[in-house]
């Protein structure tokens, strides 16, 4: 697996090519400093996943996510985070990227790097848990016009959660199969781009605490 790590801090960076390469499975092909580049590496050296910073100076991770993901929709993107970025994960999620990783949980840096590379999103528990506060939004009202039916919902709290199709399937006893049906069709019905921006949907528009 081909990794591009990007973040300001020299330290960080080395600990975290330590990190990830001693788990044999990882290799990290490029490091950068700042979000230019992270956009000129992301470009150049096509990694499968880039693990990056958000807070780099004058420029964010943010900023460099957005221009990697109109350019490149796929792109799988972990942003590095920490409890205060409240601001920073809500815009994360809108854009798209694949997940979220506290600098201070080292343990969970690899776990989190296989499985967006297995095509899963990566809500930590503890940013999971502030999601439905700091997405706290006006109910937008036209849940009936969108025709979602029980299902779909059911669906759409399953991927809130954090789970896979395999993990879906398995909870709602159908195929996992019929779970990337019905996610194809959550995302053409609501106009979402991938899983994280439907997480974000149900958050918004959906959950109740």
């Amino acid at each position: 697996m081909r990794l591009l790590i990007v973040d300001d801090d020299l330290l960080v960076t080395t600990s975290l090519k330590t990190i990830v390469e001693a788990s044999g499975e990882i290799s990290v092909i490029g490091i950068g400093n700042n979000a230019t580049q992270a956009v000129e590496l992301y470009e150049t050296l096509h990694p499968d996943i880039l693990l990056m910073d958000i807070r780099m100076g004058e420029s964010t991770g943010i900023e460099a996510a957005t221009e990697i993901l109109a350019k490149e929709e796929q792109a799988s993107i972990l942003l590095l985070t920490t409890f205060s970025d409240d601001e920073y994960i809500v815009e994360a999620l809108r854009i798209g990227v694949k997940g979220y990783l506290l600098k201070q949980d080292l343990e969970a840096i690899v776990p989190s790097i296989k499985a967006v590379k297995n095509g899963q999103s990566v809500f930590g528990h503890t940013i999971m848990d502030r999601l439905p506060q700091l997405l706290k939004t006006e109910k937008n009202g036209c849940l009936e016009e969108l025709k979602l039916n029980e299902k779909d919902l059911s669906i759409l709290s399953l991927i809130a959660e954090g789970l896979n199709n395999k993990e879906i399937a398995e909870k709602i006893h159908l195929s996992e199969g019929t779970i990337r049906n019905y996610i194809s069709s959550l995302l053409e019905k609501l106009a979402l781009r991938d899983r994280t921006q439907l997480a974000v949907f149900y958050y918004k528009n959906i959950y109740v605490k």
